[in-house]
């Protein structure tokens, strides 16, 4: 899921207001070794903490149906967890690197829900909509002056990225089979056996006929159900 959300971020910040500016996008640790490497512009995400969004934790299980309704697991619902990305410009100029931090803005602002369509591989397949902010407060996250000095580097201007994203390896548990049959009752007699009683089943509810399962006989005026083979 992580990979997932670095290769979404990747290719949003390539785009928007960066689009064809030939600018680099990189997801490295910006350590003062990394920095002394760079000759080109480049903005840079790197993914700095990891914690789950508490208040988004469901309890039970949901249904998994097939396209007739059929119930064919029963699944735990996902655990959504914030990614934290401290994104910064790198260029020879202050200037410049505002210009590409106000380009970021401009970029991520709108985005506030990535859809289900934007997302690859697994994300994508839980049909969620994944939230993201930018430039919040984060009170949980660690402080820009601890994330910095761990890096070795020199503070600098930055904007903080959360996405809130699903963590799809959820556990699914099969479902039994369809009930077709009521439960069976039998009343013990009075010498407290089971000889000589009936046995009474309940009747299973089923749903009734749709429209087009019911027709009218011919010449008879008599609706009746048609029964599949």
């Amino acid at each position: 899921m992580i990979h997932e959300v670095d290769e979404v971020l990747k290719r949003i910040l390539g785009g928007g207001a960066l689009t064809g500016s030939g600018i680099d996008i990189s997801l490295d640790a910006p350590t003062r070794d990394w920095a002394a490497r760079r000759n080109a512009p480049t903005v840079n995400a790197y993914l700095y903490d990891i914690r789950e969004d508490v208040a988004r934790r469901q309890r039970g299980t949901t249904p998994v149906t097939d396209h007739r309704g059929v119930v064919l697991k029963h699944r735990q619902p996902p655990r959504w967890f914030r990614l934290s990305y401290l994104v910064t410009a790198w260029t020879k100029q202050p200037q410049d690197e505002h210009r590409l931090l106000a380009a970021v803005l401009a970029t991520l602002i709108p985005r506030e829900l990535l859809t289900p369509a934007e997302l690859p591989g697994s994300l994508g397949a839980l049909d969620l909509s994944v939230p993201l902010s930018v430039a919040g407060i984060q009170t949980e996250s660690r402080s820009r002056a601890e994330i910095w000095s761990a890096l070795g580097g020199e503070l600098k201007p930055s904007l903080d990225v959360v996405v809130t994203a699903p963590f799809p390896a959820v556990p699914e548990y099969d479902a039994g089979p369809p009930v077709t049959e009521g439960a069976g009752v039998r009343v013990r007699g009075i010498d407290g056996t089971l000889e000589g009683s009936p046995e009474r089943r309940h009747r299973v509810l089923r749903p009734a006929p749709k429209a087009s399962e019911v027709t009218e006989s011919a010449g008879s005026g008599v609706i009746g159900e048609v029964r599949p083979r």
